[in-house]
């Protein structure tokens, strides 16, 4: 439905908790509000797609794209290899990988909850309720990480 030139979209997403986002679509790209702090949790639902190959969650210092904006954490979902890897690029170096998990929690077609809990020393990760893994933090300036991107071969439900 068009208004006065306008595209009116009634997908569009109230705010919810402390996180900014128009509308919950892929690629997505929000503001954190205030940062990141210990104690500071976010939320990201959404439904993996039928024939996924990856999809990603990254919480940057910003969006800058050149220079590329430092990635405080980066869980990368990869479907082919079972694997649920982090890492982080600081001042355009990415660290080491990690990929140990328990088990790999997505399935196609199916609902997730991904739990991002940010404490002192690292990030929290949960799925499904599930504690998956942690990652310390290599970005010292918590308030700084102020943005969410999502990308890849999801849907997405919800987020705070």
């Amino acid at each position: 439905k068009i208004e006065d030139g306008h595209l009116n979209n009634s997908l569009g997403s109230p705010v919810q908790a402390d996180v900014y986002f128009p509308r919950l679509i892929v690629p997505f790209c929000g503001h954190i509000k205030g940062g990141m702090r210990p104690g500071k949790k976010i939320l990201v639902m959404g439904i993996v797609d039928l024939n996924p190959e990856s999809f990603g969650i990254s919480l940057t210092c910003g969006e800058s794209e050149d220079p590329p904006a430092d990635v405080a954490i980066e869980l990368k979902a990869v479907f082919t290899d079972r694997q649920f890897v982090r890492n982080s690029c600081v001042a355009g170096e990415w660290g080491e990988e990690q990929s140990s998990i328990p088990y790999f929690p997505f399935i196609p077609d199916q609902p997730f909850r991904v739990e991002i809990l940010c404490e002192h020393p690292r990030f929290r990760i949960f799925v499904d309720g599930h504690q998956l893994f942690d990652f310390y933090h290599r970005i010292e300036t918590l308030s700084a990480i102020d943005t969410i991107k999502i990308n890849g071969d999801l849907q997405l439900t919800k987020l705070g």
